[in-house]
């Protein structure tokens, strides 16, 4: 009961925390002049991805890489079949490919990239200067070429900071933000820890499985409230384009960090079925969105279909592995 508790207690003040360092950020780049374009392209998109960078650092920092490399995998396979898949079906979701096209390929590259840099069992440093190499060339792709706001992708990523409301208007006001904002993540990722690695043990469940599933649920929390709030208010390019900017983000940025700090070994699972279903989840959503120029309920009812069915293998045939 403690371990439970402690895990409930961290996804609360990983979401908690992730919500106001997002808004404390978003305010203080609107006050020194931050333009638009900039602040959804990488404030944004950084912070709706702050939780999963704290607990894959610390994870990899205490030795515990299954769970650092879980919870990115498993954070993009649920941000495609479960957040965006629950989009769809509370609301179809019209998009313009144009706006999405660059994101989309390159998100399915950073797939490609990790299933490759993985296959000799690990990622060291020089896998993570790969990784940061190509999170700076695709930021100062994004930015360049967005440079024209009538760019349908400039549009979506300018549009990204609108979306939150409640921003604190004082400098004061924005410290408190930061300051509590990093406080409850680093508090709740030790707490998510504490409370994974403890119910994983009594359990008898791989850290790698708990870190795939609970952890990187519990750390997508921010982008499902983002793309479920976007998808409610008829927004469907932010809300994609949101879980597409925080999968690139996660692969190159926070796996980047994280092997940097610390090589990471990758658990066998990973290689043999999770980095697959990253890949084959990634490709199914650009295939969905480019052959129909929407996600349809039914596409969206396939794609939590798709993560039910993962979550069944993860806990039984596949947790054995």
């Amino acid at each position: 009961m403690l371990h439970a508790l402690s895990l409930l207690v961290g996804i609360g003040f990983l979401t908690l925390g992730g919500e106001a360092l997002i808004r404390g950020a978003v305010a203080g780049a609107r006050r020194v002049g931050v333009s638009p374009l900039l602040t959804g392209l990488v404030v944004v998109g950084f912070g709706t991805s702050a939780p999963e960078l704290v607990v894959s650092i610390h994870a990899a920092i205490n030795q515990q890489p299954d769970i650092a490399v879980g919870n990115i995998v498993g954070s993009n396979i649920g941000n495609i079949l479960l957040i965006l898949g629950l989009c769809a079906v509370i609301c179809p979701m019209t998009v313009q490919p144009k706006a999405l096209s660059r994101d989309g390929v390159v998100m399915v590259a950073a797939s490609v990239l990790f299933i490759g840099l993985a296959w000799g069992g690990a990622l060291g440093r020089f896998d993570a200067a790969l990784f940061l190499a190509g999170l700076i060339s695709y930021l100062v792709w994004a930015y360049l070429s967005e440079q024209q706001q009538t760019i349908p992708a400039a549009q979506m990523h300018a549009s990204e900071a609108d979306e939150l409301n409640a921003l604190p208007r004082t400098s004061l006001g924005i410290i408190i933000a930061l300051m509590l904002g990093l406080g409850l993540l680093i508090g709740g990722s030790q707490l998510l820890l504490y409370g994974a690695i403890g119910l994983a043990n009594a359990m008898g469940i791989s850290e790698a499985v708990i870190g795939l599933t609970i952890v990187a649920v519990g750390t997508s929390l921010p982008e499902m409230a983002v793309s479920v709030i976007a998808a409610l208010r008829r927004h469907a390019d932010v809300a994609v384009g949101n879980i597409l900017g925080s999968n690139i983000f996660n692969i190159l940025g926070i796996l980047g960090i994280s092997a940097f700090l610390q090589p990471l070994p990758i658990a066998a699972r990973v290689t043999m079925f999770d980095q697959w279903v990253m890949l084959g989840a990634a490709g199914l959503l650009v295939f969905f969105l480019y052959t129909g120029m929407r996600l349809s309920r039914l596409e969206g009812a396939l794609l939590l279909a798709g993560y039910i069915i993962y979550l069944a293998l993860s806990f039984t045939i596949i947790n054995a592995v």
